[in-house]
Formats: structure tokens, sequence, C-alpha cells
């Protein structure tokens, strides 16, 4: 068992790994791949030479990292064949699908476009050149979204029915999976932060050029570009943001309780804004669970229905326990995990039955057998389940990621305002190097943002792989801890010499662009 526990830890933590560094460069692909599109737009329509030296710049940057970004994407899907084929095989039909769409359609479009962005500008029309540059910022969003669509399944499994004769689940409805409401939500949500991200980032390297006084007007311009899409970009991704909030209230109640460090809920919950948990407080026992907190009364009741601002939100031992409440206080039906848990063995028994009547050739006990799992199968994944706190999960991580997010996305949206209000009525003051220091020290506040957001999504569904339908400690290969430790490793050692080969090239192409004199284009 200790062997188990350990293959499943260092399984998780080299999947971790790998997304994290993945998502490092992501985000920034879909932000700045539609920054560079609205420039050679911008460019188009004036054919300014400045305008045109300006994209080439930005989308030079766009290309680096799109590079190492598709390098560290190819072994994370990798890991689910080589980490994870109990899970590839259980629901290879369903999370194969959106994967597969992704490689074939939306990558190929990429792959394709880019290479008309980068080497086209003298072969093709300017027309076709920007359309291949809209394109390609296209199918960056459109690989986004089957990679997200997968994902999604696997925190809200829809469209999809379990054949016992195979032993495997199969997917009944293309339509549910693609338009699930957390795939919707993690969609827009996602794509969204990269706007903000690719418009940070863009403020920043400018801030860069204004700090060592050079191409002023180059900055200025990046600047109001970057700072529009920044700006929009946070505001529908705090919308989203919300929307998301509803769906986990809906769909991950448990999630949603680790995220707010509630244990016991109640009518007209409210919403803890700054607070310390305590660390000896668990489920089993009755400590406070804060040691100090600033809350918004009924905060978190509105944040799930705003017109049912004395909705009862369900902590975490209200979830284990199976207590539901009206808005008057009244129970409501619920299923504790226990019972969750003693279904899902009656689950898992079935199963066995159907395989054995099956061999047997015994129809009448197949059928029975195959009523008895459809019935339980909901709880399918907690027959693994030794205890009902074995599906709560890591609460201080989840509790502080959430926070750390919410409070940078705060500081990004003022940081937008404030950029985009001095760039447009006091552009003298962008030459202040204090002002210059806060743009290039935002950006990696806004990476921080957007890697706590993913580990408020992967961190609180634990231990679930898929939510409900199977933990992590079943989905793992069949294969030593030695050899994920050294793999884990040696992945560790290429990422961050992949990361440390990005910054070094960008950092040389953005002094090198600082050095170049702009300002003798024509305009």
């Amino acid at each position: 068992m200790n062997d188990l526990m350990s293959v499943v830890d260092w399984s998780r933590a080299q999947f971790a790994l790998t997304a994290m560094f993945h998502w490092l460069f992501v985000p920034l692909t879909l932000g700045l791949s539609l920054i560079v599109a609205i420039m050679e737009t911008i460019y188009l329509r004036t054919r300014s030479e400045r305008w045109l030296a300006i994209t080439k710049f930005w989308m030079l940057l766009f290309g680096i990292n799109f590079a190492i970004g598709v390098a560290t994407g190819i072994i994370l899907e990798f890991e689910f064949g080589t980490n994870w084929s109990n899970y590839s095989w259980f629901v290879g039909d369903i999370f194969g699908a959106p994967l597969a769409i992704e490689g074939l359609l939306a990558f190929f479009m990429e792959s394709t476009f880019i290479a008309v962005m980068f080497f086209g500008w003298k072969k093709v029309s300017p027309g076709f050149h920007l359309a291949a540059t809209w394109l390609t910022a296209l199918g960056a969003t459109i690989s986004a979204l089957w990679i997200l669509v997968a994902n999604a399944w696997m925190q809200y499994p829809a469209g999809m029915e379990f054949d016992p004769v195979q032993m495997r689940n199969v997917m009944d409805n293309f339509g549910e999976v693609v338009l699930s409401p957390v795939a919707i939500n993690k969609f827009f949500h996602t794509v969204l932060s990269g706007w903000v991200l690719g418009g940070v980032f863009v403020i920043g390297v400018s801030c860069w050029f204004l700090l060592k006084k050079r191409n002023r007007d180059f900055a200025l311009r990046s600047i109001k570009v970057g700072g529009w899409v920044g700006f929009a970009g946070i505001i529908l991704t705090l919308y989203t943001g919300h929307g998301s909030a509803v769906v986990v209230s809906q769909c991950q109640p448990m999630k949603l309780a680790a995220m707010e460090g509630l244990y016991n809920g109640t009518n007209g919950q409210s919403l803890v804004g700054f607070g310390i948990l305590n660390p000896e407080k668990t489920p089993q026992n009755d400590a406070d669970p804060m040691l100090w907190e600033v809350s918004i009364p009924k905060g978190l009741s509105c944040l799930i229905d705003w017109r049912n601002p004395d909705g009862f939100v369900p902590g975490i031992n209200d979830l284990i326990d199976g207590k539901m409440l009206d808005t008057a206080g009244n129970p409501v039906p619920a299923v504790s995990y226990a019972e969750r848990i003693a279904m899902g063995k009656k689950a898992h028994d079935a199963l066995r039955d159907f395989d054995r009547a099956m061999v047997e050739g015994d129809t009448l006990a197949m059928n029975t057998a195959r009523a008895s799992l459809n019935e339980n199968y909901r709880y399918f994944g907690y027959g693994y389940l030794e205890s009902p706190y074995d599906a709560v999960p890591p609460v201080a991580l989840t509790f502080y990621s959430f926070r750390i997010m919410v409070m940078a996305g705060g500081y990004l949206l003022l940081f937008s305002i404030v950029f985009l209000y001095i760039a447009y009525r006091r552009p003298a003051i962008l030459s202040r190097k204090w002002l210059s220091w806060v743009g290039m020290l935002t950006i990696p506040v806004v990476y921080i943002c957007s890697q706590s957001g993913w580990i408020v999504a992967e961190v609180g569904r634990q231990p679930w792989i898929i939510e409900g339908i199977m933990p992590t400690t079943a989905a793992i290969s069949k294969i030593s801890v030695a050899s994920v430790q050294l793999t884990f490793w040696m992945f560790a050692a290429v990422f961050t010499a992949l990361l440390a080969a990005e910054i070094s090239i960008m950092l040389k192409q953005i002094a090198k662009g600082s050095k170049t004199n702009y300002e003798s284009l024509k305009d």
C-alpha cells in the first residue's frame, strides 16, 4: 500500500510539474496572438512603418513562446499513457476525442498559419497575411477549447455511460461533453485570463523601453494596445470567475467548501475576504477553522445566487454528513458520504457479479447485476475510499491559492485602468522610473495569479481524477516508484532548461529591440 501511494504521489507531482511549466507558456500564447493580430490590423489600415515594426517585434516574442509551449504540451499529453494508463483505458473513448480534435484541427491550423505569419511577409498579399495572423490566434483559442473541454469533463463527467462488457466508459452524447456548464465557464475564464497576461506582458516589456529611455513612441503605442486587451480581459475574467463560482457550487460543492475553508455552513453564509486558517482544524475536531478573518456578511450566499442572500451553503462537514437546508432552515434530502461509499462498493460488487455471470453465460444474472450497477454507478469512485474524510481536498492550499488569485486579479484590474489612463491622459508620467518598475514587476504578479487559478481548479477537486467516478489511486499505471522519480527529475531539469532558454532568448530580443531606432521609421 505504501508503494502504491508513493507511485500516486510521485505521478501527481510529475503531472503537476509538467502542467505548471506548460501553463507558463499557454496564456502568453493566447494573449500575444490576439495583440499581434490587432497590431497588424492597425498596420494594414494605416500602412505605417512604425506599426509594422511594432507588429514584427511582438510577433517574434510570440513565436519564441509558442515553440517552447508546444514542446511542453506534447510531453503533458504523453503522460496520460505512461503514468495514468488505467485512467486512459477507463475513459479513453471520451477523454481522447477532444484531444484528437485539438491535434487534428486546432494545432494543425496553428502550425499552418504560423508559418505564413513568419515567412509570408513578401510572399503573400497583406490581406492574406493578416488573415493568417488572425487564424493563428483563432487556432490557439480553439486548441485551448478542446483541451479545456477534456479537463472540464474530468471535473464534471457528462455525456457518457458505463459499458460493463468493456469495463470502460463510452461517450453517448458529444454535445453534453462539449457544452457542459463547467466546460463553457472554464473555456472563457481561461482564455480571457490569457488576454490579461498578454496585456500585462506587453505593458511590462514596454516599461523596460521607457526605463532605458529608448523608443518612447514604440512603448506608448504598445502600452495602449496591451492595456486595452488586458483591461477587457480582466473585466471579462472577473465576470466569468463569478460564473465559475456558481458552477462549482452546483457541480463541485466540496471544492467550494475547501476554497472558503468552510466546515459548517449556514443560511446567509458569509464570504471570507482575508483570513488565516487554523492549522489544527480538521473535519474530525471542533476547533475554530479560522485564527483571524475579515468576512463579508452573506457574501458567499450572494455570490452563488444573488437573488437568495439567505441561501444555505454547505461546508465540508455538511457534505460529509449529507446535511442540506432550504432558505427557511428546513432539512433537504441529501446523500451522505458514508452512503456514497456504500453505494460505490455496491457498484463494484455488481460489476464483479456481471463479469462472473458473463463468463458463465448467465443472462438473467447479468441483467440483475447491470441494474444494480446502473443504480449505484453515480458514486462508483467512492467505493475506492476507505473513509468519508478521504474525499476532502487539501484545504489550506486551495484556500490560500484562491485568495492569491482574487487579490492579484483585483490588483491587475487597477493596474490596467491606471496604465490606460496615464497612456492617454498623462503620457509624460510614463518616464518616471518607479512607474516603469511597477509595470515590469507586474509581469510575475500576473503569472502568480494565473498559476494560482490552476492550483485552485486542480487541487480543489482532489482526490478525484474524474469527479465522483475515479480517484487518482485507481488511475495510475503499474510502474515502479523509482521510474517515476527518475522521470520527475529529468522533466524538472529539461523544463527548467527550456524556461531558462526562453527567458534568455526573449531578453536578448527585447534588448535588441530597445536598441533599434524605431523613431526613424515613417508613420
